[in-house]
């Protein structure tokens, strides 16, 4: 249940060095369960050979027009079947090829057929790729639809040091499931909150808990991906940026509500993933405390209850909880979601190893303000961000 599920996707490998990381990107797709079919150029097969690229999708691959004698048209027909293309590596010689129409191997003959989106990704020397040449062959593809993707800096493998390195394998993925996304959430603003929130005992420990932000970091990627300008309020996570949003750090309980309540006066919608800390110590202390007695006490103050306070604050925004509970999860989802002046409230229990903090899936029941509770099964996050955000699209529809 990804949004790239079921999807006919065509993976075209050009001959350079990054191919390797090809082999990666192939396997993130298919885990996504996507159907993939793969097209190599025969330099592309001096790097990493074709069985492969056929062993991880389970499908032929196509290195020429006329294969085994073969003299059938697979390019055309994968052409026309095809849901979105994406060409990693995209050498200059391919981007040449592509940008002047010239056909003359299996991947820049199929290419000429292709009418669904196209994501190229260059990878090539720093100085090829600032090339004149170059840069007017990628102009003429952006005008041409394809959307490209900016290569990564750093040092290549010939010894220069530059742009020119294929973007990592997730960051493909990432685009190109916002390449085929509808941008349902065009010119909204989302705000997410993710992670844990650390309340200092003293300049060496802290009140925290187990939240790993991988919830709230696929909130903000879907809610991207679907248009939205998104801006993402994080306690301490080990998670990188998602792409194009804007991220907002923080610390405490403290500077999470004065973040939120900063980023509430421009938002459309505000979803709350994070896992604050309900209390913090009265007296932190300014040196490390020394283990000195057998038994100390911490005298705890509660902190604000930032959810609830922007119940009271909403106006016209849609407003969403999360309740991470280990028990009685409908009857204390619905009351925070009565208490809170919510629009819908996320519940699951955690404690299993599928679902809650630090997993990759999560097994929730969204319960809705008019009443109405539906169980999800067990999914990866990503997948449970983007069925959320179909429900938030539904409710603003409706209440127009």
């Amino acid at each position: 249940m990804t949004v790239i599920a079921d999807k006919n996707v065509v993976l075209c490998v050009s001959g350079g060095i990054a191919v390797y990381k090809s082999v990666e990107l192939l396997r993130l797709l298919k885990k996504q369960g996507a159907n993939v079919r793969v097209i190599m150029t025969k330099n592309a097969a001096s790097f990493v050979g074709s069985l492969t690229f056929e062993a991880l999708s389970g499908q032929p691959v196509c290195t020429g027009l006329f294969e085994n004698n073969d003299p059938s048209i697979r390019h055309i027909e994968w052409a026309q079947e095809a849901d979105v293309v994406v060409v990693a590596p995209a050498t200059a010689n391919i981007v040449g090829k592509f940008a002047n129409r010239i056909a003359d191997d299996a991947l820049s003959t199929f290419m000429l057929a292709v009418t669904s989106q196209v994501i190229l990704c260059p990878s090539m020397n720093v100085n090829m790729y600032k090339s004149k040449p170059v840069q007017r062959n990628l102009e003429i593809l952006r005008e041409d639809g394809y959307f490209i993707m900016s290569p990564e800096s750093g040092e290549l493998a010939c010894g220069t040091a530059g742009p020119g390195r294929l973007p990592e394998p997730e960051d493909i993925l990432d685009r190109l499931i916002s390449c085929i996304t509808p941008k349902d959430l065009r010119n909204k603003t989302v705000i997410v909150t993710a992670g844990p929130t650390r309340e200092p005992i003293d300049p060496v420990r802290f009140i925290s808990n187990p939240s790993s932000g991988k919830m709230g970091y696929s909130i903000a990627r879907a809610a991207e991906q679907r248009g939205a300008d998104v801006v993402l309020i994080t306690g301490p996570t080990n998670l990188p940026d998602p792409l194009n949003v804007s991220v907002v750090r923080v610390q405490t309980a403290g500077e999470m509500a004065d973040a939120v309540f900063e980023q509430m006066k421009v938002s459309d919608i505000i979803i709350k993933t994070a896992a604050v800390s309900d209390y913090r110590p009265k007296d932190p202390e300014k040196h490390k405390i020394k283990k000195q007695k057998d038994e100390i006490t911490l005298n705890l103050l509660k902190n604000q209850d930032i959810l609830k306070e922007l119940g009271k604050r909403k106006k016209d925004q849609v407003l969403v909880g999360f309740a991470a509970e280990t028990q009685d999860l409908e009857e204390n989802a619905v009351k925070k979601l009565r208490e809170k002046n919510l629009d819908i409230i996320v519940g699951n229990l955690i404690g299993g190893s599928a679902s809650g903090f630090g997993s990759d899936t999560n097994t929730v029941a969204l319960f809705h303000k008019d009443g109405s509770r539906e169980s999800l099964p067990t999914m990866e996050k990503d997948a449970v961000a983007h069925i959320l955000l179909n429900r938030i699209v539904t409710y603003l529809k409706n209440s127009m």
